[in-house]
């Protein structure tokens, strides 16, 4: 139904007796007839006869020319039901037509998308579906143009699609992608189709039905290709890649499975389609691409075609039919053969296509010459005769001349009045005879502008067939040089003709002299004019004989404007073509060049985001630091000189590396990263030298402090200056962080003024106390380990104890039921275990970490002992849970409680070693007055108080 397998070797054969124009008329008439046939407004499927005669027209011509020019006038934006049938016929043409059908196609995409793109605005139930198919076709043609190893029909052998794919992984991992995406839009379109239809069986013989179901069967086709070559594609991809690699390709293959199962599915239930085309089936599941040897396991879905009966009307006349030898047909039916491929892809015949492309065009030329031959032998006889009518009516004015003279003369004799009235009958049949000559001669013309319409057309087909555009860029040079010599010729011509026709009216004129002259002496002697009378013949003869050299250079030079013309009408129709495919291109190009500065634009502005937003957090961290400087909490803080130059100086190398991520930047404003970066850097280490240098005053002299928090600020408010600047993209060439890095500078100064001279305590005899206040730190650090080392055991040992009696429990309780179906039973006292467990085990997490902070000397020793309270309750509560279900004469319900105590004494001999070291550290420490209040501070001072004189009667009794 939808390929074209047997063509009658009678449609290639040629009908005698009538002319290329004809010939040629009756096939636009044929082709316009089945094209509005095919499409119109009807909700009804395409005819397949009319798509057949589209079709083979498309092998007849050798491309879609004709079937464009008649779509091009079609209201495809007055009916959604034109524009889908319109559609269905495209697509059967871009399969079974002639392969230049494709390039036709690519001329008009245009075209198909704008039909497309009107329908989608629309809330059109065709509308949306025509918007689906354009889309698709667009696909198909884009497809196809990039990988002309596969034809619009998709049928290769396995050989042609290995040698497409190649042995580059990357184009078989991209031709994957791109036949996923072709089967997407394949399935898109069935999946709206039968989205609108009520997929009965009795519904599907619905005219309307059918009218949306009929372009399905060329997806069908298309899709049971597209799914084998993605099979092998895919199995080539797992042997050279991972298979995580191509996990997206996987569950993309698998999605496209199941939808194309179940279309193949449900199109097999529809009586429509059993009629018309043999679906094939899937298989269960798709195939395991982890998997090689499953490649073996693979079946290759094929659609059978079933054959079509013979219709009652006859197609007309698309191509000229006459009978022929049965050995002639068999060699057409092979010529049929070779030009269309073989069925099933059997072998590749495009070297034979274009050797029958090639005889083709070397007949056509051999018409070609043969038309214009004889259009030159007709140009020959309508000379020959329009210089006989001129040499004719040349005669009859001689004859009028003689006839004047005649006249003049008076009547002299007898002999000159029956001349003159011989001579006026002579003219009369001479006017008659120019008469019926112009006649004939008019005719002429016409038959002539006839012959040079039929050349002009053979012309046109010729250069139909010429489609290469390196052929068709020779021709123009070619034709453009023999323009330029034709010219070159004709201007040479011309020039010797008007030369010649000035001498020759020269001469004409001295003729006419003498013929005056002689026409005086007859009147003076009639002796003489029998002498004047043989000498004006003579003259006439001779002027006649130049007359007819100038009519046949008249004539040379016509003929010779003519085929310039004709050859400046070839030439104006291929500039035009070349100018429209430049505008084209220039069009393609502007929109590149748009899309890049636009995305180079908003590069710029991402850039310039991402530099502003780095600025306004580094103006929060100098901000923050300069809140720090009139912050009371920080006057607690200090700072040693010596730290504050080295932060000063850190920060000056960052000015240096934020000057030089500046240049660069302004150099290539598309990369923002090393300014970023700088601005970070400078950002923290100007923010820590600001608050090292307020922690510095506040151990530093008045006059010095105030110098140098003064300095801190004016660096902190000069940085936020220069911050500005780089925000605004009008000052951020400007910028300039000279004053910044002159505060940092005076910050340096500074901290080297504060540095002290020298040392009067030596640094061993400073560190003797520290030393022995770390050994007694050390000590009691040793004790607080070991009990809590003690309680951790006593706590394991707890637990262990603890899992044993909860086996024991559940193994008495549960009887025939599961462990997990006895702690659903019992959920309230399970949640209390495992409340009482966590418990413990959360204490004992904390206890841990408790312990390495006081170590650290970070934490407290108060978090020990609430640790080992909290241990000691969440014990308690693990006893009470297990004692609820245990057997009160179990020996691990025993050993449990004695664990129990064991962990309570634990935890105590933990709070009193905490406390006893606690104590002696206060004692041995010296007392910090940083972090009492003042009420703590007057309680302090008055216990002091009261026991120095109590210490004092003391040692006194």
């Amino acid at each position: 139904m939808n390929t074209i397998k047997n063509v009658p070797a009678r449609v290639l054969s040629r009908r005698p007796g009538h002319s290329l124009e004809a010939e040629r008329e009756q096939f636009d008439k044929t082709q316009a007839m089945s094209i509005s046939k095919a499409i119109n407004t009807q909700e009804a499927p395409v005819k397949e006869k009319h798509a057949r005669r589209i079709i083979l027209g498309t092998h007849h011509e050798k491309g879609a020319f004709t079937f464009w020019s008649y779509a091009i006038g079609l209201p495809l934006p007055s009916s959604s039901i034109l524009s889908w049938k319109f559609c269905h016929v495209l697509h059967k043409v871009l399969r079974d037509g002639h392969p230049n059908v494709l390039q036709d196609c690519q001329r008009y995409r245009s075209n198909i998308r704008e039909t497309g793109d009107l329908w989608g605005h629309l809330h059109d139930r065709y509308g949306q579906l025509v918007n689906i198919y354009t889309k698709l076709l667009l696909t198909k043609i884009s497809f196809h143009l990039k990988h002309p190893d596969f034809p619009p029909g998709l049928e290769v052998t396995d050989e042609v699609l290995e040698k497409a794919a190649g042995t580059d992984v990357n184009n078989i991992f991209q031709l994957t992608v791109e036949m996923f995406d072709y089967m997407d839009c394949e399935l898109k379109l069935t999946e709206s189709v039968l989205r609108q239809l009520n997929t009965a069986m009795a519904v599907s013989q619905m005219s309307s039905v059918q009218c949306r179901l009929a372009p399905l069967i060329q997806v069908i086709q298309d899709c049971s290709h597209l799914y084998h070559y993605t099979v092998q594609l895919m199995f080539k991809l797992h042997a050279c890649l991972p298979a995580d690699t191509l996990q997206g390709h996987r569950d993309r293959f698998h999605e496209q499975f199941r939808s194309l199962k179940n279309f193949f599915k449900r199109a097999s239930d529809m009586l429509y389609f059993k009629r018309l085309i043999q679906i094939p089936r899937l298989p269960e599941s798709p195939p395991n691409f982890l998997r090689a040897s499953a490649l073996a396991e693979h079946v290759k879905p094929v659609v059978v075609i079933p054959e079509e009966a013979p219709e009652d009307e006859e197609p007309e006349n698309l191509i000229e039919i006459s009978t022929a030898p049965p050995v002639e047909q068999q060699n057409v039916s092979d010529i049929f053969e070779q030009t269309f491929g073989p069925p099933n892809g059997v072998r590749d015949d495009r070297d034979l296509q274009i050797e029958n492309l090639k005889k083709e065009v070397d007949l056509l030329r051999a018409e070609l010459e043969k038309i214009k031959l004889e259009a030159q032998r007709y140009i020959t006889q309508l000379k020959a005769q329009i210089n006989s009518l001129e040499a004719e009516l040349e005669e009859q004015r001689k004859q009028k001349q003689k006839v004047e003279r005649l006249q003049r003369a008076q009547l002299e004799s007898s002999r000159t009045q029956g001349l003159y009235v011989e001579a006026e009958k002579k003219a009369s049949a001479t006017e008659t005879r120019y008469a019926k000559l112009k006649e004939k001669h008019s005719e002429l013309i016409n038959t002539h502008a006839e012959l040079l319409r039929k050349n002009a057309d053979t012309a046109k087909q010729l250069t139909v067939t010429q489609q290469s555009q390196e052929e068709v860029a020779r021709v123009k040079e070619q034709l453009a040089f023999q323009m330029e010599q034709v010219k070159r010729e004709s201007e040479m011509k011309l020039e010797d003709q008007t030369l010649q026709m000035e001498q020759l009216k020269r001469e004409l004129e001295a003729k006419k002299e003498e013929l005056t002259q002689i026409q005086s002496s007859l009147s003076h002697s009639k002796q003489a004019g029998s002498e004047l009378h043989s000498q004006v013949e003579a003259l006439h003869a001779e002027k006649d004989s130049l007359r007819k050299s100038v009519s046949e250079k008249e004539c040379e030079l016509l003929s010779v404007k003519g085929l310039i013309q004709e050859k400046e009408l070839l030439l104006n129709q291929e500039a035009e073509r070349s100018a429209k495919e430049i505008r084209e291109l220039q069009g393609k190009l502007m929109e590149k060049k748009n899309q890049e500065q636009s995305l180079q634009q908003k590069l710029l502005d991402d850039q310039f985001g991402m530099l502003q937003g780095t600025v306004k957090e580094a103006e929060n961290i100098i901000q923050d630091a300069i809140a720090k400087l009139d912050d009371p909490l920080h006057i607690r803080c200090t700072s040693s000189p010596d730290y504050l130059i080295s932060r000063a100086q850190a920060a000056l190398e960052s000015v240096n590396s934020l000057e030089n991520g500046h240049a660069q930047y302004l150099t290539n404003m598309t990369d923002a990263t090393g300014l970023v970066a700088a601005l970070a850097q400078f950002a923290h280490l100007t923010a820590d030298t600001i608050v090292n240098g307020s922690a510095t005053s506040h151990m530093a002299p008045t006059d010095h402090a105030d110098k140098l928090t003064e300095t801190c600020r004016d660096c902190g408010h000069r940085s936020l200056e220069y911050l500005n600047e780089l925000k605004d993209k009008q000052l951020l060439r400007q910028a300039n962080p000279e004053d910044v890095r002159r505060t940092l500078q005076g910050i340096l100064q500074l901290g080297q003024e504060l540095r002290p001279k020298s040392l009067d305590i030596k640094q061993e005899e400073l560190d003797v106390p520290s030393i022995k206040l770390a050994k007694y730190f050390l000590l009691v650090s040793n004790r607080i380990l070991n009990s809590c080392t003690d309680l951790m055991k006593a706590i394991r040992l707890l637990v262990m104890t603890s899992t044993n009696l909860q086996k024991e429990i559940v193994e008495s309780g549960r009887g025939a039921a599961t462990t997990q179906e006895f702690y659903a039973k019992n959920s309230r006292w399970t949640e209390g275990l495992i409340s009482a467990s966590k418990a413990v085990g959360w204490g004992a997490t904390q206890l841990v970490e408790s312990a390495d902070r006081v170590v650290l000397h970070t934490g407290k020793y108060e978090e020990l002992i609430v640790c080992s309270h909290e241990i000691a309750a969440s014990t308690a509560q693990l006893v009470a849970a297990s004692k609820v279900k245990a057997d009160k004469s179990s020996r691990n319900l025993g050993k449990l409680q004695e664990c129990s105590r064991n962990v309570n004494e634990m935890a105590a001999n933990v709070v009193a070693s905490t406390k006893s070291g606690q104590e002696q550290i206060e004692d041995k420490d010296t007392m910090d007055f940083s972090g009492m209040s003042l009420i703590k501070l007057k309680k302090e001072e008055m216990e002091t108080q009261v026991w120095h004189p109590l210490l004092r009667i003391g040692k006194q009794g």
